[in-house]
């Protein structure tokens, strides 16, 4: 079905109990099934497809086979086919965004329609790339000409998060599709339905089995992708614990992974900072919008001894004056948690919090009604007065919880900002350029803005080190490093 369908109850319905698998919708191999509710109101959405290995085999099956014409198939098509891929998806941004928003609790004009638009740029971008994977000559021998060629991989199976399931889908499979692998991607549980309308659409456009998709649960779906012997490379963002369970699991094979996991990220602000712009990025680099749902979040804000007041103050107001409700109402700012879990563990993190001494400074309001209280609501804590060993400070919490922490030099700052497990995303706010290298030269992170704090760019390498992860996303680098196998050919003329 290609027709626009603006209501996502309705495209949720059609969706239901479905994988896509050779091109095609398909029930699942058990019939069975789970259901997928409304964090906002608590109500069923749809069954989603429970699938298992058999579901997982009929994939990669179908994946492997596809594959060897795929890779015959120009890597300038395989683009244009991308970029087509990219311009009907951009046609249906908006019932994406309202799916998306329905089923995840992101609010539609803050954050679901945000992502849905930036879906269609990533495989634009990835579609202009075939003509980069190309190898080099050497001057090995003057008797012999040498090169290297570069080679697509084969299957590779993606594995992606609730909290952005459209971008972080797209930084996975247009890179790998163009260079010429087939794809198999497990959904996640809690948000299913966009991103099979997403494989549904491409369908349309791209040879049967080229690109599949399974829902269901980790253990009975992830694991069997993850394993399946017909898969050559796992791309996978998630959890640490889930993370290394699939490089483990990825190391009995000996093949490639790439790994997006956690991040716990630092935000320096120093006194010389333009105070009104810092706070905005506060805003925007906390994700409130999205709950504070994001492992590039600034959940540690280390703020400059004579701003940490006048700063406090200011993020509280502008937290305070943002909407919070309905993620389909164009009026509100932020949505929901995710589910009944994360909803639980973000609200033991804000009780130990207290219990550890911290002033817990509540934002925005709840929204009142009936309609609303079945939903996960939780009003934005920025926490001050946190001794620098609470939980709060080191551990990634996955909500609108943020801390400010005082200090009076930039050495003091730099340490704390390095004392950490992660290393996904930091940023600094100065006004002083020595300082702005300084501290781009040695916060511990693998993508590190001074004076912004954007979201991952197409075009821009973005990963982390420690346990943030392995290997990058949204690059070239990301395509040819990750998605390709490097061989060398050696002719001998003589």
């Amino acid at each position: 079905m290609t027709d626009l369908v603006l209501d996502p109850h309705a495209l949720a319905k059609h969706l239901q109990q479905r994988h896509l698998i050779g091109g095609q919708l398909v029930a699942p191999s058990s019939g069975q099934s789970f259901e997928v509710a409304s964090p906002a109101t608590g109500a069923l959405i749809a069954l989603a497809a429970a699938g298992d290995a058999a579901d997982v085999d009929a994939a990669v099956t179908s994946a492997a086979t596809a594959q060897v014409a795929w890779a015959k198939v120009s890597a300038r098509q395989r683009g244009k086919l991308i970029g087509a891929c990219g311009a009907l998806l951009d046609a249906h941004k908006e019932e994406l965004a309202r799916l998306v928003a329905l089923e995840t609790g992101k609010a539609i004009r803050t954050e679901s329609r945000i992502e849905a638009g930036v879906l269609a740029d990533i495989f634009h971008f990835y579609a202009g790339l075939g003509s980069e994977l190309k190898g080099e000559t050497i001057p090995f021998h003057p008797d012999m000409l040498t090169m290297t060629i570069r080679e697509p991989i084969g299957v590779v199976g993606a594995i992606i998060p609730w909290n952005a399931p459209l971008l972080l889908m797209a930084l996975k499979i247009a890179p790998a599709l163009v260079a010429g692998n087939t794809v198999v991607v497990k959904s996640a549980e809690e948000a299913p339905f966009a991103v099979l309308r997403i494989c549904e659409l491409m369908a349309t456009i791209l040879p049967p089995g080229v690109f599949n998709l399974v829902s269901g649960m980790g253990p009975e779906c992830g694991a069997p992708l993850v394993a399946h012997p017909k898969v050559g490379k796992v791309t996978f963002t998630g959890s640490v614990e889930t993370g290394k369970i699939v490089a483990r699991a990825a190391a009995e094979k000996l093949i490639p992974v790439t790994l997006e996991l956690g991040g716990k990220s630092p935000m320096i602000v120093m006194d010389d900072c333009d105070l009104d712009r810092t706070v905005a990025g506060a805003v925007a680099g906390m994700r409130f919008t999205r709950m504070g749902q994001s492992c590039t979040a600034a959940s540690r804000m280390y703020v400059q001894a004579g701003i940490h007041d006048r700063f406090v103050a200011a993020l509280r107001a502008k937290v305070d004056a943002m909407l919070m409700g309905d993620p389909l109402d164009e009026k509100t700012d932020i949505g929901t948690i995710i589910s009944r879990a994360q909803f639980e563990k973000v609200n033991a993190y804000i009780a130990i919090g207290k219990a550890d001494g911290g002033t817990a400074n509540e934002c925005s309001a709840l929204p009142t009604g009936d309609a609303f209280k079945p939903g996960y609501y939780v009003r934005p804590v920025i926490f001050t007065d946190l001794p620098g060993s609470s939980r709060v400070i080191r551990e990634e919490i996955f909500g609108p919880v943020t801390a400010v922490i005082k200090f009076d030099d930039f050495e003091q700052a730099l340490a704390a900002a390095n004392d950490s497990e992660y290393g996904l995303a930091a940023t600094l706010w100065t006004r002083d350029l020595k300082t702005a290298l300084d501290g781009a030269r040695r916060l511990q992170a693998g993508f590190v803005q001074v004076n912004q704090n954007l979201v991952v760019q197409p075009g821009l390498s973005y990963g982390g080190i420690k346990s943030s992860g392995l290997g990058k996303e949204a690059s070239l680098e990301a395509m040819l490093d990750h998605f390709t196998t490097k061989k060398t050919v050696i002719l001998n003329m003589t």
